[in-house]
């Protein structure tokens, strides 16, 4: 299903600031090269998430789901001096792409990568987060926000990708494990009172919360 109108996606995109050189050669590689290209943030996103960033200006933030890089880059770009961003991925392969291209950018100091099983680490990270982008597998959106939801500051940000899942979301019946498992995050976010919470209609959808306590 079309969610983003492709016209409307086109015209955003032309009225909106230009990827950096290095963004630009990692959405290159990504979409030519990679079997999961569709799992990319993009120009569009990338932005929107660069500039929510720069907002809160942050101290630490978490990354849950690394891929080829692109998005951790965008949510560096509003790290503030001496902030550290965490990212975290369980595929080598995405990882070690994802390093090579932290080490050539303005960040290599400032973006520190985990390889391995988000639940796992997550647990290890002694942190109080200002941003976290959630970005991993669906399944576990839930197990992730409650894990690191005791630890983010109080009017600290949560973001959550896919939330409208390829417009699964919006059938009369929901099928597929990760469809359902998204649906059943957002009925989990949307019963909470403890956050204030807008969805995006952006790419696949973003959740874009903040913690009211």
């Amino acid at each position: 299903m079309e969610i983003v109108n492709t016209q409307a996606q086109g015209y955003a995109e032309k009225y909106t600031s230009p990827e950096d050189s290095l963004l630009h050669e990692i959405a290159h590689y990504t979409y030519a090269q990679h079997a999961h290209s569709h799992m990319l943030s993009g120009h569009l996103q990338g932005k929107f998430l660069e500039m929510v960033s720069c907002m809160i200006k942050p101290q630490r933030i978490l990354e849950i789901g690394t891929f080829t890089g692109y998005s951790a880059l965008c949510l560096a770009k509003g790290l503030q001096s001496g902030g550290i961003l965490h990212t975290l991925e369980l595929r080598e392969d995405d990882a070690a792409r994802a390093q090579s291209y932290f080490d050539r950018s303005f960040f290599k100091e400032q973006i520190i990568l985990h390889i391995g099983n988000a639940l796992e680490t997550i647990g290890q990270l002694d942190e109080q987060w200002d941003l976290v982008f959630i970005d991993a597998d669906k399944e576990n959106y839930i197990n992730y926000f409650n894990l690191v939801f005791p630890f983010v500051k109080a009017n600290g940000f949560i973001l959550a990708d896919n939330v409208l899942f390829h417009g699964e979301v919006l059938k009369a019946e929901i099928k597929g494990k990760n469809a359902k498992a998204i649906q059943a995050f957002n009925d989990f976010i949307l019963k909470r009172t403890d956050v204030e919470k807008l969805m995006v209609p952006v790419r696949d959808g973003l959740y874009l919360l903040q913690k009211l306590h």
